[in-house]
């Protein structure tokens, strides 16, 4: 059993700065964490493991160089293989050309790891929001898929994936290999062992570049292949608290909260 794990490296929220020109995020300088719900990918990952000690957990990561600490926290925690996706070509890619990228880095980690029985992804990224680069790369890579998932367990040549939706909980059952995207389930995923951390930080992590696809299509990735224009981005700027009124009677604090609204000409 081979599982492919797509994670993605994202700005601490608190911390989002903004490149006024591009209207790109600026990741130099900027805390950065594994995307939560890729997280959740990776335990899901682990737990099949669990069950099946023969399965292998590889993760690949689109970014900088610097992504390459969110994919040595994956392997501290349970991946055996880390893979980076990384080039200036690449740079300003949005949903759609990230996964038309990606699906042509599944075809050459495939052709270095095995054939993935599955691929999981968390079910968006917290940067962007918008739940799109996993079922658009099962559709590059002409695979079923399953959004939502809280737990997947694999029976046969078939996963089964329990999926949150209004009304609670559905189990959708999806020929391998599949696509299934992930979002919070009830437990939190596990921490690193301090022999798998040692072993970590002493990884080596692959970087595949422009040179590793030679057959992609150039008018489909980048700034230039990204049909999405971004006309404006900005941080909200943060509401002050209220203020309490609490005069000795009603009447007295009627009469505050007039005096406040006159004097910020409200009223």
């Amino acid at each position: 059993m081979n599982i492919l794990v797509c994670v993605k490296q994202v700005p601490d929220t608190t911390e989002i700065k903004i490149d006024p020109v591009k209207n790109t995020l600026i990741r130099e300088g900027v805390p950065s964490i594994v995307n939560p719900f890729d997280g959740y990918a990776l335990e899901a990952a682990a737990r099949i493991k669990d069950k099946d000690p023969e399965t292998k957990i590889v993760v690949v990561s689109m970014g900088p160089e610097q992504a390459k600490n969110a994919l040595k926290e994956c392997l501290a925690i349970a991946a055996d293989k880390a893979y980076l996706v990384s080039g200036r070509a690449f740079g300003g890619s949005d949903t759609l050309a990230t996964s038309y990228i990606l699906s042509n880095a599944v075809g050459k980690l495939e052709e270095l790891e095995g054939k993935f029985d599955l691929i999981f992804c968390g079910k968006q990224a917290i940067d962007g929001d918008t739940a799109q680069v996993g079922p658009e790369l099962a559709e590059h890579l002409d695979y079923p898929q399953v959004t939502y998932g809280l737990e997947a367990e694999v029976d046969g040549d078939t996963v089964k994936v329990k999926k949150e939706v209004e009304e609670g909980v559905e189990v959708i059952a999806a020929k391998m290999p599949c696509v299934v995207t992930f979002t919070k389930p009830a437990w939190d995923p596990r921490y690193p062992t301090i022999k798998r951390k040692m072993a970590a930080n002493r990884a080596e992590i692959p970087t595949l570049g422009e040179d590793a696809f030679p057959d992609i299509d150039t008018t489909c990735i980048g700034l230039k292949g990204s049909p999405t224009h971004v006309k404006k981005t900005f941080v909200p700027q943060k509401k002050q608290g209220g203020v309490k009124i609490k005069e000795e009677s009603n009447e007295d604090s009627a009469k505050k909260l007039f005096q406040l609204l006159s004097d910020a000409s409200v009223i």
